[in-house]
């Protein structure tokens, strides 16, 4: 049966890995193609060099804390870094094996999303208010997120908008996720 879930593990559709306090200690062929790194290389490393900025690593923590200690459980679509550095939307789920600890011990899954959405250069502010516009937050609730005021979220919308040339939230949603019209 070992061997079974092993051979499970290696040769899942998405990217798998385990990891315990932010650090990969196991991971799949997938996520290894996915972030473009080779078998065992990122083996002990941090998470860190997976996110755009030590910033977003830092913040995204901060919001899985939150999220695994309330729910147990985790999932967003995000900007992620690939080893030779260009960045690429992700969708990433995790689950938290102790939830009174939720980075101890945590399994998580990567699909790359970069057919389906790309990545237009923005700023980090940008690219956190256009996430979670793309989950349908409301600006009050970003503010709250990012702990910025709802303002601050108006002023990054409307540069999002006038960047992208639409007129309105829902086709800057479109647009950030590669929707046809």
């Amino acid at each position: 049966m070992h061997a079974d879930v092993d051979a499970i593990f290696e040769n899942a559709p998405v990217g798998l890995m385990y990891s315990e306090h932010r650090v990969v200690l196991r991971y799949n062929r997938k996520f290894a193609t996915i972030f473009g790194y080779a078998p065992s290389e990122l083996d002990g490393q941090s998470l860190a060099l997976l996110y755009p900025s030590p910033e977003d690593f830092t913040h995204t923590g901060e919001h899985w804390v939150r999220e695994l200690g309330l729910h147990g459980h985790y999932s967003d679509e995000r900007i992620m870094r690939r080893r030779d550095g260009t960045l690429f939307w992700c969708r990433v789920r995790g689950q938290a094996l102790d939830p009174d600890d939720p980075l101890a011990r945590a399994v998580w899954s990567f699909s790359d999303l970069s057919s389906e959405r790309p990545v237009a250069a923005l700023t980090r502010r940008e690219r956190q208010v256009g996430m979670l516009l793309v989950e349908g937050l409301t600006a009050k609730e970003i503010a709250r997120r990012l702990d910025i005021s709802p303002r601050t979220v108006h002023v990054h919308k409307n540069r999002l908008m006038t960047r992208f040339g639409v007129r309105n939230s829902l086709e800057l949603v479109r647009c950030l996720t590669s929707l046809p019209g």
